[in-house]
């Protein structure tokens, strides 16, 4: 009743060939259950636990692709078949090809998941270390992939040893004709290892300005402050002066203003510390100096400095502005006139 199952195909049995293919079927829902076990458990670790490592394995089963499972299974199943010799060998080359691309697709995942966890935590307190550990981030990658390209070759049958030193001859001529690209290479390393700004840096290149939003390998991305975004090539910025704003520990600003000449001696005198008093009111600030600078066409000019002890700009325009009231409410009282751009002149009778 049942010989059809004795039927020979390929030199196997129908029968074998069912119980190859029921094998792979069983081989390929054991993998998916395992992984969705595997998954869940990782979840709920990562739901008790602040770790980050949990969050990570859970991102690389997750990228566990169906192609690497299908293979699988299906080699398995085929163990149980008579093959031919280079028959066999495909598929154990292909598998072994599938194999090495899902371990390429996990290093790649872990790498990448590592990085965006570090730069989220570390993004206010150590901005530097993001630049830093998003460029090891892509050698790290880089290595992989390379790794794993020369593992796939020679599973080919390629001579490694050979290819390499081909690479490295034809790696020259590469480097003759793309110095340019290779220039802003290594200028990116070199603002990696440096630092002379980081993500998140307020920085001023030439009469640019702008937030660094990423530090690529050949370019540099800030968003200005009217909004558009400014690319620079990373060994045109090592070329530049770069003023790096969020490292400023203070700020120094400096203001000028005039009376008039019919002002008093007495008064004069009196302005620097009227000034002085309504700077040192203000939260955050240091006064420095306030002099009677020059006798000006139509004004006695007085020039101030003082310092802002916090780099923020917005706080410093805060300041000014209340300094600014402030004199004016105080100078009304005291009845001192500021200096307008005014010309006298004397007629000399005839």
């Amino acid at each position: 009743m049942l010989e059809f199952l004795d039927w020979t195909f390929y030199a196997n049995p129908l029968r074998t060939w069912l119980i190859a293919l029921v094998t792979a079927c069983l081989v390929y829902g054991v993998m998916r259950f395992a992984i969705k076990l595997i998954l869940d458990q990782l979840k709920r670790f990562a739901n008790r636990t602040n770790n980050d490592l949990d969050n990570i394995a859970t991102r690389i089963m997750r990228d566990t692709r169906w192609w690497f499972e299908v293979v699988v299974a299906l080699w398995a199943g085929s163990l149980l078949l008579i093959l031919p010799e280079f028959l066999r060998n495909m598929l154990g080359i292909v598998t072994a090809l599938v194999t090495i691309a899902q371990l390429g697709v996990w290093g790649n995942t872990a790498i990448k998941a590592y990085v965006q966890t570090y730069g989220e935590r570390k993004a206010v307190d150590d901005a530097a270390s993001v630049t830093t550990i998003r460029a090891v981030g892509f050698l790290a990658r880089l290595a992989l992939w390379t790794l794993l390209l020369l593992v796939a070759l020679d599973t080919l049958g390629m001579n490694v040893t050979a290819l390499v030193a081909g690479l490295g001859i034809g790696g020259i001529a590469i480097a003759l004709a793309a110095q340019n690209i290779l220039g802003d290479l290594f200028a990116s390393l070199s603002i990696v290892l440096d630092k002379p700004f980081v993500y998140g840096d307020f920085i001023q290149v030439d009469k640019l300005s702008g937030t660094v939003e990423n530090v690529g390998l050949k370019t540099t991305r800030v968003r200005s402050i009217t909004g558009e975004q400014l690319v620079f090539a990373n060994s045109d910025l090592l070329t530049s002066r770069i003023h790096n704003y969020k490292r400023m520990l203070e700020r120094r600003a400096s203001f000028s203003f005039g009376v008039t000449y019919q002002t008093s001696q007495a008064t004069l005198k009196e302005i620097p510390e009227m000034i002085q008093k309504i700077i040192e009111a203000q939260p955050d600030t240091r006064f420095d100096r306030a002099h009677l600078k020059d006798l000006g066409p139509s004004a006695l000019n007085f020039e101030v400095v003082y310092y802002l002890l916090v780099p923020d700009y917005s706080i410093y325009m805060d300041r000014q502005q209340a300094i600014n009231l402030e004199m004016l409410q105080t100078f009304q009282e005291e009845q001192i006139r500021f200096a307008h751009p005014t010309q006298t002149v004397f007629m000399a009778e005839a």
